[in-house]
């Protein structure tokens, strides 16, 4: 392993890893703090443009009302969140919404909807909209829960790019927010969507109470998954009314974040790690810091869902004096 941690052989990188253990991601984690950036800096530039990021744009097409007890989750209609349920959104109002955000500067368009699985004739709908959004030129992404593996080659048959299905935390930890679900149920919708030929989003959220070793549980799970994610989308806990981990919740200390970032970045050397809900509560510092770890990509738009997200001339302006280009107009 030469100086920056990229194994060589006869001048090519070796193959991606998928056996790391917990004890080498703490490993990673615990160098010096220059070191550890150096090295997800030097394996970033090996795999992508670092003067570059990449814009996402979400929207909830069907929000409150799930079923699930997610205790993080301003959308569980097992809390008093003050989130209305709604209905499906109407396939134009989508789609004006997705030009809308191309025009802002995204590539990408996520659509969310709050369900434990969809129904037959909700997926109908969704499928419609996501050919419809690739009509437009973007890439597609949606989160609609697990699904079972005929509704992922549905998926895929209407053309979409990406499924969001994120594992939250370790599996150590992951019994203390969630108890509707298993692990396992996340991993195997997982694993449905791969065998449709669909790419996969996945990470989890830091901040609800779990500790360090946690987060880098979930880092080792989603690496050692058969394929890496293309996406790792990074997220602090947002503060929602009602919600269980109100009362375990503690935001990571910024060089903590920063860590995390770079190890991920040096554990998933070829997939995307985005800073993605919470970055409201990132100083502009930080978020260079992160993108200098190798984070690259962020999601644009004044909401998330039914959360708060940097307005749009804050990113601009921190792009613009970081030399940082993208597609933000």
């Amino acid at each position: 392993m030469d100086a920056v941690g990229v194994e060589r052989n006869g001048g090519g990188i070796a193959p991606l890893r998928h056996d790391w253990t917990r004890i080498e991601a703490q490993r990673l984690y615990a160098r010096p703090f220059a070191e550890l950036m150096h090295q997800a800096q030097c394996i970033h530039r090996l795999n992508f443009d670092p003067n570059h990021v990449e814009m996402a744009s979400l929207l909830s097409i069907k929000t409150g009302g799930c079923p699930e007890d997610c205790s993080y989750c301003s959308q569980s209609a097992h809390y008093d969140t003050g989130v209305r349920a709604t209905r499906l959104m109407h396939r134009a109002d989508v789609i004006a919404t997705a030009q809308r955000a191309k025009d802002a500067g995204a590539t990408r368009f996520c659509m969310a909807a709050a369900w434990r699985s969809p129904k037959g004739r909700d997926l109908d709908q969704v499928c419609d909209m996501v050919s419809a959004v690739k009509g437009l030129g973007m890439e597609t992404c949606v989160t609609l829960g697990m699904l079972t593996r005929e509704q992922a080659g549905r998926l895929s048959d209407a053309g979409l790019d990406f499924y969001n299905h994120n594992v939250d935390s370790s599996r150590e930890f992951y019994g203390n927010i969630v108890t509707t679900r298993t692990l396992q149920d996340r991993i195997d919708t997982l694993a449905h969507v791969r065998d449709a030929g669909l790419k996969v989003c996945c990470g989890g959220i830091v901040g609800m109470g779990e500790r360090v070793e946690d987060r880098l549980g979930m880092l080792t799970i989603l690496a050692n998954l058969p394929s890496h994610p293309e996406s790792v989308p990074i997220n602090l806990w947002n503060v929602v009314k009602g919600v269980p981990v109100n009362d375990t919740a503690e935001r990571p200390d910024p060089i903590s974040l920063a860590r995390l970032v770079a190890t991920a970045r040096i554990m998933m050397p070829k997939s995307v790690v985005r800073l993605s809900a919470g970055r409201q509560y990132m100083t502009d510092e930080l978020q260079a810091l992160c993108f200098l770890a190798g984070a690259s990509s962020i999601f644009i738009g004044d909401v998330l869902l039914t959360t708060k997200n940097p307005q749009r001339d804050r990113d601009a302006n921190l792009l613009d004096r970081l030399g940082i280009t993208s597609g933000l107009a």
